[in-house]
């Protein structure tokens, strides 16, 4: 694995807030690879598969959770646990957080406090080498709008193989829905906007 990698889990709700997250974090800093989950339960499956090594909360779904948050923190001492706040929450709560980052914070600064708990990259990849050239060249075909088959019919490969890449891109680059790789294939210069359908 990457050493250089930050794992980072996003637990919100919204799906506007996590987008918009997501985007500005990729743009922002190379080894920053995000995993969408929906709740605690999820997390404990993912940190099974991937080492976690942030998990971003709305507060909100700490509501009548609380005791569940505090054995989690206890069984993953390593995982940092930030809070994104863009209402108000009471200073207890917020204090249950190793750190906490606003909406409203610029991205310097979300950057600045992530890296700044998770000290070990002193690396430079170009995330692009993260994604073989055949991955580029299906997701460049995801972000046309074409499906598993016409990709497969464009590329000359088969069926099982566009799954299979498709698989290796949502794996590296942490992104599940079509709205996201579109947004990163943007935000990487992988493909310009004017050939996407979002």
């Amino acid at each position: 694995m990457d050493k250089c990698r930050i794992n980072i889990a996003v637990i919100e709700p919204s799906n506007i807030i996590y987008e918009g997250l997501s985007t500005l974090l990729l743009k922002a800093e190379k080894h920053f690879y995000l995993y969408r989950i929906n709740d605690f339960d999820e997390l404990s499956s993912l940190t099974l598969k991937e080492s976690i090594n942030i998990v971003i909360i709305n507060p909100i779904v700490l509501q009548n959770r609380l005791n569940d948050f505090a054995k989690l923190k206890k069984h993953h001492p390593d995982i940092s646990w930030f809070g994104l706040i863009y209402s108000y929450f009471d200073n207890g709560l917020l204090k249950k957080f190793n750190e906490t980052i606003s909406i409203s914070d610029p991205i310097e600064i979300i950057t600045q406090k992530l890296n700044r708990t998770f000290n070990k990259c002193n690396c430079n990849i170009n995330p692009q080498e993260q994604l073989s050239e055949r991955e580029i060249d299906v997701l460049i075909q995801l972000v046309k709008g074409l499906s598993n088959k016409g990709i497969a019919e464009k590329l000359n490969i088969s069926i099982h193989t566009v799954i299979s890449h498709r698989k290796n891109i949502i794996e590296k680059t942490g992104i599940k829905s079509l709205s996201g790789l579109t947004i990163y294939a943007i935000s990487k210069k992988i493909t310009p906007l004017d050939t996407t359908t979002l």
